[in-house]
């Protein structure tokens, strides 16, 4: 291009506007991706299940680790904090404010909630039982038995571990994930867990 054209392109299209068009678009919120849980809030009560956020590497615990000495565990990684820290700002976006925040005890998970809502209180039935397998059948059905006694407009939080959210849902998570659920309630009385949405630590949905 000599320099003619050059100047014929600035003037054309203006200082700056190819930078402008190269920045980066803003994250992703319900309007953007039409997930607006709203109507379904209106017939139903919704559990925002997360798997704590990002952590040191690792799979499971340390040998001997203990549930009241967290330097014993695997812990959230400074990745992590962060991530937890935006959590409660990327779901806010999309409409789910959860009134109560209900976590396993494990540090990895009060702390995630701490960071991303400000609050928790511990439950054991979102303990994880990677190391107790046979703690699962009760701690499901626990779960099961809550999400189907929500109140209509009810947004509770779980923060939990992979293991507790595949067995509720059959649906694997990454590391600062959540997904949205809703209660499905059968003709034969039993209760069905519905999965509305999928949003990731980055508020992609």
């Amino acid at each position: 291009m000599n320099r003619r054209h050059l100047l014929a392109t600035l003037v054309a299209f203006g200082p700056g506007r190819g930078a402008a068009q190269a920045r980066p678009a803003p994250p992703a919120t319900a309007a953007d991706t039409g997930l607006d849980y709203r109507g379904a809030l209106r017939q139903h009560g919704l559990v925002v299940m997360l798997r704590h956020a990002a952590t040191e590497p690792g799979i499971g615990d340390p040998p001997g680790y203990r549930l009241d000495d967290c330097r014993s565990q695997r812990q959230l990684s400074a990745e992590g904090r962060t991530q937890a820290a935006r959590l409660g700002q990327t779901l806010a976006a999309h409409g789910l404010r959860p009134a109560r925040v209900l976590s396993s005890r494990w540090c990895r998970c009060l702390d995630t909630a701490r960071l991303a809502f400000g609050q928790v209180s511990a439950w054991p039935a979102l303990d994880s039982f990677f190391d107790a397998r046979e703690r699962e059948p009760a701690q499901t059905a626990a779960l099961r038995a809550a999400l189907g006694q929500l109140a209509p407009g009810e947004v509770v939080a779980w923060v939990t571990h992979m293991v507790n959210i595949a067995a509720l849902t059959g649906d694997g998570v990454a590391m600062g994930e959540a997904l949205v659920l809703r209660p499905d309630r059968q003709p034969d009385g039993s209760l069905r867990v519905l999965r509305l949405g999928r949003i990731d630590a980055n508020g992609r949905a």
